[in-house]
């Protein structure tokens, strides 16, 4: 099996109706396939936000790496702090992680929390359990204490099976030699009782660990055929996107990405590996995960979503009907928020993702952090025809060489800049009414922005360069 290197560029049909100077109901509009969606902020001005999960109350659950957690409700766009963790440690990559609500949470209200600590010299990972009152978090409890951690690689997701357990990822804490020792939870996926204690089927009688040699998993989630799937970071090559199995070795540190160098076959057929379902050279800092299946957005059906922090996009994996292979694999929103920690899935279909630009490795836009909401829209709504009319256009676009700039807004002369989707400028010259060149020669290929100043107004647009 040879490592896969997916291509950045998936070509959106209607890139060249999208436009960025949006209206307050709608950011952005594009197309999934021949579904019309909308984006839009429904939070902003929250700080590096881990968790986000849709919870049976309507209301988007959410954490904060510096120990807060809130619920926010998407009809009213009201948010409510419920708790603050005081002794968390946020530094690094360190703090409050993961969340999860128990399966049956009306009749057990308990809300599950990873986070890190001081211990001394020393940074550790615990899990916790509060109880939901109805207004805030209260009666917390440990249920695992004194897990490896560091300020880096601390994985941690938590997601509940459909066996009633809970299952939880941790990194490798910084130390590579922690995934393949039976001895340390770090670097592992545990299997827990919703108390606490040790499950008695485990694969090792009086351990949580489920799986092992994994070297910092950031998303879990199961299918409601009850596969187990989890991203990983990879060093500098091969993130990983896991079918996580009971028993199963993931390979690290001995084994990145598929098994295909003559030490890693030999590592894989003596320790029980089980290969990756795809792999990302350059990594893409892969992180949360969700499962989609709604009918809301026929191409994205029977698929996981998966967010992205170094790339910025989100990435949608179609599975085979068995679940067993990822059948195709598409980028999407490029640049356009920053860094994506992670997304959840409404009953009703909708998406919402949160973004991590100040999580220390981000360049923070205006109104960071955020929560995005992408929502189907009718075709024939209004806010498909504006997408018609747009002001602002490229054209063609994709372009390759030069292209020309239309905006019936502009009425005399302004300067364009053009902007690549780390933000840096690349390209900068006068805007001409009614229209104007410009030139991709020596561009790389890729998604770029064209942002126009005139007149105290600011305009922009993305557009693909082939």
């Amino acid at each position: 099996m040879h490592k896969h290197n997916k291509s950045n560029l998936i070509i959106i049909s209607v890139i060249a109706l999208l436009s960025m100077a949006c209206t307050k109901e709608s950011e952005s509009q594009l197309y999934i396939g021949s579904t019309a969606v909308d984006t839009t902020t429904v939070l902003s001005g929250i700080d590096t936000p881990w968790e986000l999960l849709y919870g049976p109350d309507g209301y988007l659950w959410f954490t904060e790496r510096s120990g807060k957690v809130s619920r926010f409700n998407p009809l009213t766009g009201e948010s409510t702090v419920i708790l603050t963790i005081q002794d968390v440690l946020e530094y690094g990559e360190a703090g409050l992680l993961g969340m999860v609500l128990h399966p049956e949470f009306e009749g057990q209200p308990w809300v599950y929390l990873v986070y890190n600590y001081a211990s001394g010299e020393f940074v550790k990972e615990r899990l916790v359990r509060y109880v939901w009152n109805g207004s805030t978090l209260t009666d917390g409890i440990t249920l695992i204490n004194n897990i490896p951690a560091n300020s880096y690689h601390n994985g941690s997701r938590l997601v509940f099976g459909p066996d009633g357990k809970l299952y939880m990822s941790t990194g490798d804490a910084g130390f590579t030699s922690n995934s393949q020792n039976p001895n340390s939870l770090a670097g592992k996926i545990l299997r827990i009782n919703p108390d606490g204690s040790i499950p008695a089927d485990n694969p090792v009688a009086g351990s949580y660990i489920w799986a092992s040699g994994l070297r910092n998993t950031q998303g879990l989630v199961f299918s409601p055929e009850g596969l187990l799937y989890g991203s990983e970071h990879g060093p500098n090559n091969d993130d990983e996107f896991n079918l996580l199995e009971e028993g199963r070795n993931y390979g690290w540190p001995a084994v990145a990405g598929f098994c295909d160098l003559p030490a890693e076959i030999t590592f894989c057929q003596e320790n029980n590996v089980r290969e990756p379902l795809y792999a990302w050279t350059p990594t893409l800092a892969v992180a949360g995960i969700d499962y989609y299946n709604h009918p809301a957005i026929p191409q994205w059906q029977h698929s996981i979503l998966m967010t992205s922090l170094k790339a910025s996009k989100l990435v949608s994996l179609k599975l085979s009907t068995d679940g067993l292979s990822v059948v195709s694999a598409e980028n999407w929103f490029d640049g356009y928020w920053g860094r994506l920690r992670d997304v959840c899935v409404s009953p009703d279909g909708k998406i919402y993702l949160a973004v991590s630009n100040r999580d220390g490795r981000g360049s923070p836009r205006p109104g960071d952090d955020r929560i995005i909401e992408i929502r189907v829209v009718s075709p024939t709504s209004d806010n498909v025809a504006n997408i018609e009319d747009s002001r602002l256009k490229v054209i063609p676009n994709p372009i390759n060489g030069t292209g020309q700039v239309k905006w019936k807004g502009l009425k005399s002369a302004g300067e364009y800049f053009i902007l690549n989707t780390a933000g840096a400028i690349i390209a900068s010259g006068k805007a001409a009414a009614p229209s104007f060149s410009i030139s991709t020669v020596h561009f790389i290929p890729g998604y770029y922005i064209l942002r126009i100043n005139s007149e105290n107004q600011t305009v922009s647009t993305p557009f693909l360069v082939m």
